[in-house]
């Protein structure tokens, strides 16, 4: 649990009005209306940034999915076994991990177990991976299938996925397409390593090939044959929109920096085995950017943002020229959709860029809770310390009367019930509390499931980590054991408005700006600043609130290593705001701002 330090309190009183309080000054310019969403009047979570990459080890050919509230994730896991990663958001360093399948010894699928592909398919999970027995000639396809419904559970190994040719294979995933189900893959013409192409085949189920193969496309192109021979063309990928299909497949040598992505597409209304109907695109759709420092980027797979709303890439890359197969991390950005129809990923983001999270992230709705007799609760809700975190309930109360309700947390009440207000019939309304969260990355938060005329809809836990956020100019992020997230951003005073340090000397503004903060409704909002100052003096903390709303907030001497809260209230209108902080005089460290109401 962190200490509470000296809590600062500003209250806005009107738009016009100036008030100065011990804690620190406001300045009003009429700052609220920069607060917008794209659907006035729709809140669709707390929103926050992002960085790659998705996890701290190595995930080379990552393949996710989203079912039910979970992110899942598998990857080549050293070629040992089949290992799957569970999270609520796309960022999976706090997630829970599993291997779910090792392989026996002495097998013809008992070595280097490459691309795992994670799939629900006709109402079960399904992971197809390539192996072989230690010679890569003999890579085939391989099946595994979910002995229940959980894909963390147990898997039953089904066996080959093979055509009648039986030659070498690896990258298989099934796609299903206007009802009828297919198998696509990379593999060789004959028994000799000197190109890898795409294939197709019909499938009569998820375990079946029922069909001969078809040649859909060969790596002819200069940048596909870039690093070889061999020549590349595997790890594909399906992606769909507005019965658009396309497969998106990597090309050039995978232990090069070259290594990138292109696409097939498939003409409308025709039929995806006929080669003739796919149109390739002669440029590649993502490749490296040595400005951003993203080296071979590829081996793709695509997953859309809670609310089904976005379509997101998810993808391996390195961060140099030389790290061949070594280094090799998910990474994901948000794939955009021109007048034709067709995706575009842009170039690959730098590890600095902050980005915000897909749509709906965050918000753990209650129809994926579990039920566990007159409660429901809600699980895997990771923490790195034990410590309190801000909770929002989001909720339905047509009772007619203000409702009291015992928040469990791991099993313990918190001291207070929560008071919830009445709604009308279809008005959600929606309460902050306090939840106090164990070292774990399974916390479990428990409301009532049923009090006549109550309806728990969904919950949010509104941190914004200071690592997450944009920095600029001499910011610094530094890992950190007592954080709250993986890390800490370190801001160096600016001086005053000049920009000068204590030597005279114009110093870079060192920042930090948290954008993408969005909040429910138009109201008071408490900011909690978790921060720490360990100099000889109290330092000062400029805040900008949407460019136009300034305070100045003191943080009081601390230990080191010791994050203290400092809090200010602030009048915020439902929609999404920004929040530039930087430090006017001495060092201040920064773990995490809360959002409170």
């Amino acid at each position: 649990m962190k200490k509470r330090g000296k809590r600062t309190s500003i209250l806005l009183a009107s738009a016009c009005l100036l008030i100065i309080a011990i804690a620190g000054i406001w300045m009003e310019r009429d700052w609220m209306d920069k607060g917008t969403l794209d659907s006035p009047g729709i809140y669709n979570g707390h929103g926050g940034t992002f960085k790659n990459t998705l996890a701290e080890m190595d995930t080379p050919d990552p393949s996710v999915i989203y079912q039910d509230g979970y992110y899942y994730m598998t990857f080549t896991h050293n070629g040992a076994d089949v290992m799957v990663m569970k999270s609520r958001t796309l960022d999976f360093r706090q997630a829970q991990s599993k291997t779910v399948w090792n392989p026996p010894i002495d097998t013809a699928y008992s070595a280097n177990l490459w691309a795992p592909e994670i799939q629900y398919i006709q109402g079960k999970w399904y992971i197809y991976f390539a192996a072989d027995d230690g010679l890569n000639e003999n890579h085939r396809m391989y099946v595994l299938e979910a002995d229940t419904d959980d894909p963390m559970g147990d898997y039953t190994f089904k066996g080959q996925v093979k055509d009648e040719t039986n030659k070498w294979a690896i990258d298989g995933l099934a796609m299903e397409h206007e009802g009828k189900l297919y198998f696509v893959w990379s593999g060789w013409e004959g028994d000799v390593n000197v190109q890898q192409n795409t294939y197709i085949a019909p499938m009569s189920d998820p375990l079946t090939i029922s069909g001969p193969r078809v040649l859909l496309n060969e790596p002819t192109l200069d940048w596909e044959q870039a690093g070889g021979p061999p020549y590349i063309d595997e790890g594909q990928s399906i992606l769909k929109k507005a019965g658009r299909l396309f497969i998106v497949y990597s090309g050039a040598g995978s232990w090069t920096p070259f290594y990138s992505l292109g696409m097939l597409a498939l003409d409308p209304g025709t039929d995806p085995l006929v080669a003739a109907n796919w149109k390739k695109s002669e440029q590649p759709l993502l490749q490296m950017d040595e400005q951003a420092g993203v080296f071979g980027p590829g081996h793709n797979s695509f997953v859309t943002s809670p609310d089904g709303t976005e379509d997101w890439i998810v993808y391996h890359a390195t961060t140099s020229s030389s790290d061949g197969w070594n280094n090799r991390r998910a990474r994901a950005q948000r794939v955009s959709w021109n007048e034709a129809g067709m995706p575009e990923f842009g170039k690959p983001l730098s590890l600095a860029t902050a980005i915000a999270v897909p749509t709906g992230a965050g918000v753990i709705k209650s129809e994926y809770a579990k039920k566990a007799g007159e409660r429901v609760e809600f699980d895997g809700i990771p923490a790195t310390l034990a410590a309190e975190v801000p909770l929002l309930i989001h909720y339905r109360n047509t009772s007619g009367g203000s409702l009291p309700v015992d928040l469990l947390v791991n099993g313990d009440k918190m001291a207070a019930p929560v008071e919830l207000a009445p709604t009308k019939v279809e008005q959600t309304g929606y309460v902050y509390t306090q939840a106090a969260l164990q070292q774990s990355d399974n916390n479990v938060i428990s409301l009532p499931a049923a009090i006549a005329g109550l309806e728990t809809t969904a919950i949010e836990i509104p941190r914004y980590e200071a690592e997450s956020a944009e920095f600029k100019g001499s910011t610094e992020m530094e890992e950190n054991l007592f954080a709250s997230g993986l890390g800490v951003v370190k801001l160096a005073p600016s001086g005053e408005a000049g920009g000068t340090g204590n030597a005279g000397k114009v110093k870079s503004t060192s920042t930090v700006q948290f954008t993408n903060i969005a909040v429910p409704e138009k109201r008071d909002y408490t900011l909690r600043i978790a921060a720490s100052n360990a100099g000889k003096q109290t330092a000062r903390l400029k805040v900008v609130i949407d460019g136009e709303k300034t305070m100045t907030v003191e943080v009081a001497k601390t230990k080191r290593n010791q994050f203290v809260p400092v809090d200010v209230t602030v009048s915020l209108k439902a929609g999404v705001h920004m929040i530039h902080m930087e430090t006017v005089s001495d060092q201040v460290s920064m773990d995490y701002i809360d959002i409170i109401g």
